[in-house]
């Protein structure tokens, strides 16, 4: 096994976390000995989630095996994860917000044909489909457990209840026409070519474009984590990473 250095573009206090929060397991645990210490496992797992490094490159760069590095990076996942605000807690920091930008993207998982309810029509690939809430600057509230990509985006925010909890605190939400009848809370854009529609109706349209064009920087947040360009695990421990990515997100902007 040929071993090479390699930098992640993170900073130092972007490791503080995770290590304080694993050591912080272990103490409760308490665990008397691991092969590496939590600020080392924390590294490991920031490799994996922000570089995309698989278990045997973790296991040779580390001086670990490759069992060791799986069973590192899913306990520190699910440590992480547990961090992660829930729908409840992000709803009530959108209720001091003027509005916020809801949307959904797709998370391109390895699957074959026959796996219907993760292939997207729209964007004609296999994923899974998250939701998320930004702030009125692009910032990153919330992000959603994932569902097959099968699943619309109206769909899939009814069923997180994103549209019923935005509605019961009144906060108004910028979306796309995917979201069209989501309810009174949602602006979408008016339907219609652009030279059908009124001089109001292109004004309106322009006006919900500035404001959604912030969604592209929050769409690209969790792409920066480059195991999240091309998943290649289990469906099921997708929502746990989606997590652990959140928490190490709002950790490193605060």
């Amino acid at each position: 096994m040929l071993v090479y250095p390699a930098g992640a573009d993170l900073s130092t206090s972007s490791l503080r976390f995770p290590a304080t929060a694993l050591a912080a397991r272990r103490r409760e645990q308490g665990t008397r000995w691991r092969r590496l210490p939590a600020g080392r496992q924390a590294l490991l797992v920031l490799a994996h989630l922000r570089c995309g490094h698989t278990y045997a490159q973790l296991a040779a760069g580390f001086g670990v095996g490759t069992t060791t590095a799986y069973r590192y990076v899913a306990k520190a996942v699910d440590v992480l994860a547990s961090f992660a605000p829930t729908l409840a807690e992000a709803v009530k920091a959108a209720s001091a917000k003027a509005f916020v930008i809801l949307d959904g993207t797709l998370l391109p998982i390895d699957r074959i044909a026959a796996d219907r309810p993760f292939h997207s029509g729209k964007q004609k690939k296999h994923g899974l489909n998250v939701q998320v809430i930004a702030d009125p600057h692009g910032r990153l509230l919330w992000a959603s457990p994932a569902l097959p990509g099968a699943v619309h985006d109206i769909k899939a925010a009814r069923t997180h209840g994103i549209i019923d909890a935005l509605e019961g605190v009144g906060v108004d939400c910028w979306a796309d026409k995917a979201y069209r009848g989501a309810g009174a809370t949602a602006r979408v854009p008016y339907r219609g070519r652009w030279e059908t529609l009124s001089t109001g109706q292109q004004a309106v349209n322009r006006s919900h474009a500035k404001i959604r064009a912030l969604v592209e920087q929050v769409m690209a947040t969790p792409k920066t984590w480059r195991l999240l360009r091309k998943l290649r695990c289990s469906t099921t421990r997708i929502t746990s990473l989606v997590q652990a990515v959140l928490t190490l997100h709002l950790a490193c902007s605060n």
